[in-house]
């Protein structure tokens, strides 16, 4: 905490750098740690500050992970994959969700929690709710339903359009590909909708979309 150039690599490698000021707040998230109910970050709807609090292992061990030698290596490696989704997304935010997707969809998907608190932790997710709204074709106005309505719409648009509503899917690379490539392809669609002069391009687009190309490969 009290090394400012240590601090942000280490809430950068979680992408919690807005944080750097909020030392007390960060302190008290890496001295609870996550193996109590009541602990700060089990409180928190944005679940970075768990895998942060998790990662150190402050408040869950006797001996934290940063005694162990690999442990700066993973943080660095960490932050510097951020770092560079953060460059992507100044230049294409749609990338930068990819990219995004890529790296916290197989963690979530190999998780042995049950699916439904798998897509419980998806619609939370602002980023990976983003790309299955997306993929899936779902307007932002379903935000607006319970809960429940929520879910039951992601989950059959996901068996209709993907084959399977199961998250666990997404440990296999071919079915994440697939995801990605149908997210890509659907942001590129919204994209140029958004736009004039692109007409033809659209129709083209949406033609491949309906018939099913992001399906099929």
């Amino acid at each position: 905490m009290a090394d400012r150039r240590l601090l942000k690599v280490a809430l950068g490698a979680y992408g919690l750098s807005d944080d750097i000021n909020n030392k007390f707040f960060i302190k008290k998230v890496l001295q609870d740690g996550t193996l109590s109910s009541s602990a700060l970050a089990n409180k928190l709807s944005d679940k970075q500050y768990l895998k942060l609090s998790a990662a150190f292992g402050f408040g869950d061990f006797s001996v934290p992970s940063t005694k162990i030698s690999t442990f700066p290596d993973k943080i660095i490696e960490a932050y510097k994959a951020r770092g560079f989704e953060v460059a992507v997304g100044n230049q294409d935010s749609d990338l930068r969700l990819s990219l995004n997707l890529q790296r916290e969809l197989p963690a979530l998907a190999a998780k042995s929690s049950s699916e439904t608190t798998k897509w419980l932790t998806i619609l939370g997710n602002t980023a990976l709710r983003t790309v299955f709204e997306t993929a899936l074709g779902l307007p932002k106005s379903i935000g607006t339903l319970d809960l429940d309505q929520q879910l039951n719409a992601f989950q059959e648009k996901a068996a209709t359009q993907l084959g399977s509503s199961s998250i666990s899917q997404f440990s296999d690379p071919a079915a994440l590909d697939k995801l990605t490539k149908r997210y890509l392809l659907r942001a590129e669609v919204a994209n140029l909708s958004a736009s004039t002069g692109n007409n033809s391009a659209l129709q083209l687009m949406q033609q491949i979309v309906s018939n099913g190309w992001v399906r099929n490969r």
